[in-house]
């Protein structure tokens, strides 16, 4: 059965596609918002989305359009737009029966683009085609139309002509949406089934959860179930966001909206979850897992900031992003911190700058690394997240690094410059399609140790700005990783040690020593430092003792008066190099986390 005044949709682009700009004219046109009379971007409320351009909280905003006489519901869902989320995506994806595909007429098809339609390709969902910023003087709606066709296989006769910024076209889209898009579709006398696709915490009525109602009904003073974490929760209130939050008697089937339940924890939601009834629970929605970080790196005070002052900005942040994860750990050079685990490196990017604004704290920021899996010669396996948790080398059977599939969009005169970067970092070439004479896709199987550095800096220095990139994890793969160790003056620097491949560990672990060399203050006494993999010195650079003349003050006389002196110094040198302390400055351990390969 369908429910025929109803339409679920999204939007999905590349970044600065103008995806916020459309959501925002379409807002004014149905009359959610005054037109003229509102801030820009209104679905992106995070400081920190409008500053970058991009989406990072999912939202949702149900709407009301008049199509030949009938009134019809529009629920619009705004999804992320970068690759690290892409999870959330495709669970807003899954609330909807019909997706929004943004292309710009001046940059035509990009990475993410494809990615985007493919992943609503794969639910089944109704695209309809809209080519943005028509009014640019370098528009180029043609060819992007014919880029589209190619690489998507869309008709060109179905692709709308919009401006968002100046409000062209924007009555057809809200048209197609009616016209093209099926409504939902529900089965009768079947149990609640709701889908949850977003969640955020408030201070004063816990957490609140976006969802879509596929069957059944919710409403106030029901007892539901979260079938992912099996937690029980009375509903107090239910309702939909025009864009305010607006209380509703019950959430039928088809309908997008919001459910306050005294949930105190985002710990007890996750995003693709399940809610049904507590009572007689129906099965789940398929699509559910757990967002696994992908990335770490230590987070520690610096400054005026206090150890307490970052936990406690952390405890609250994790309150509004359940996909970051961090336990305390202690670093010999920067005392006590977090590590921390992240979806990508934006996402790593975005909890800095939000930990730094918004608690006003002054963060050091370690070295990123991925996850590993190992797998041990007892037959388990085990994830290693850090250096300190690498096993020693004699039990490990198997080491497996994580394997993402990129796509690589640019202009055709620069393949050969991504190929050669792709080769350098151990890509693996698995094809090149072309979307016209003078732009192609080149797809790449990439580790993801060596994207998440500085490869999106290197893709951008090769094309002159004009490539774009997008990846998805594909595997855990065998690989040849080492753990180098640091060792100075004989001791192990636990904080100074990193995980690479096989083939780059000897050149890693010369720059590593050789930058420490500079960057230590030479001492009494001779200090050594060493690069290990296991009992293998790889690697050696030697810090010079200071030298004082104890012999200055002797002007002549015996030649055993001289000797003495040096050996009395000697001695005491001797001794020195057994119990001194060497002292690494921050800036020499900072400096060294940041340390490129030498060519």
């Amino acid at each position: 059965m369908r429910i025929p005044q109803v339409r679920n949709f999204c939007i999905i682009a590349h970044i600065d596609h103008g995806k916020s700009t459309l959501a925002d004219r379409i807002l004014e046109v149905t009359g959610a918002l005054p037109a003229g009379k509102h801030a820009d971007l209104v679905l992106d409320a995070m400081d920190l989305e409008r500053e970058k351009g991009i989406t990072i909280k999912a939202s949702v905003i149900t709407l009301h359009h008049r199509r030949a006489g009938e009134t019809y519901t529009l629920n619009l869902i705004d999804t992320p737009g970068h690759v690290d989320f892409s999870y959330e995506v495709s669970r807003s994806l899954a609330a909807c029966e019909g997706a929004l595909l943004l292309v710009d007429a001046a940059q035509g098809v990009e990475a993410q683009t494809v990615a985007n339609a493919y992943l609503a390709a794969d639910h089944n969902l109704v695209i309809i085609p809209v080519i943005n910023k028509i009014d640019l003087p370098q528009a180029l709606p043609d060819q992007v139309a014919e880029e589209m066709k190619y690489t998507l296989g869309i008709d060109s006769d179905e692709i709308l002509l919009v401006s968002a910024k100046q409000g062209l076209g924007i009555d057809e889209v809200l048209d197609a949406v009616v016209d093209r898009i099926p409504p939902p579709e529900h089965h009768e006398g079947h149990g609640l089934r709701a889908l949850i696709f977003d969640a955020e915490y408030n201070e004063y009525r816990g957490v609140i959860v976006y969802l879509r109602v596929f069957e059944g009904e919710i409403k106030p003073k029901m007892r539901v179930l979260l079938c992912g974490t099996k937690t029980t929760h009375e509903v107090t209130e239910v309702g939909t966001l025009t864009p305010g939050m607006h209380p509703r008697p019950r959430l039928g089937p088809g309908e997008v909206g919001y459910m306050i339940a005294g949930i105190r924890s985002l710990d007890d939601v996750g995003v693709g979850d399940t809610v049904t009834e507590a009572e007689a629970p129906s099965k789940p929605l398929p699509g559910y897992r757990q967002p696994q970080p992908m990335v770490y790196c230590g987070l520690y005070p610096s400054g005026d900031t206090e150890f307490r002052f970052l936990r406690e900005a952390l405890a609250k942040l994790r309150l509004n992003d359940s996909s970051f994860v961090y336990e305390p750990e202690h670093s010999d050079a920067l005392g006590p911190g977090f590590r921390c685990g992240f979806l990508g490196m934006l996402h790593m990017e975005i909890v800095q700058e939000r930990l730094e604004r918004e608690s006003q704290l002054e963060l050091v920021k370690t070295a990123p690394n991925v996850t590993y899996e190992v797998l041990l010669k007892d037959g388990s396996t085990r994830l290693v997240h850090g250096p300190d948790e690498f096993p020693a080398p004699d039990r490990i059977a198997e080491t497996r690094e994580p394997l993402v599939r990129a796509d690589f969009v640019c202009p055709a005169e620069h393949i050969g410059n991504i190929m050669r970067l792709c080769e350098e970092r151990r890509g693996r070439h698995q094809r090149t399609e072309y979307l016209s004479p003078t732009r192609a896709i080149l797809v790449y199987d990439l580790p993801l140790a060596e994207v998440i550095f500085d490869f999106y800096d290197k893709l951008k220095s090769a094309t002159r700005g004009f490539g774009t990139m997008d990846y998805e994890f594909l595997r855990f793969e065998q690989a040849d990783i080492a753990k180098i160790d640091i060792l100075i003056a004989g001791r192990r620097v636990d904080a100074l040690s990193t995980m690479v491949h096989q083939s780059k560990a000897v050149r890693r672990g010369r720059a590593l020593v050789q930058r420490l060399r500079r960057e230590i203050d030479r001492h009494l006494f001779e200090i050594p430092i060493q690069a290990a993999i296991g009992g293998r010195i790889i690697a050696r650079e030697t810090i010079r003792p200071l030298a004082k003349n104890v012999t200055a003050k002797c002007y002549g006389g015996d030649i055993t008066r001289k000797r003495k002196l040096l050996e009395k110094q000697k001695e005491g040198k001797r001794r020195m190099k057994q119990v001194g302390n060497v002292r690494i400055p921050q800036e020499a351990f900072l400096s060294v986390l940041t340390v490129e390969d030498e060519k």
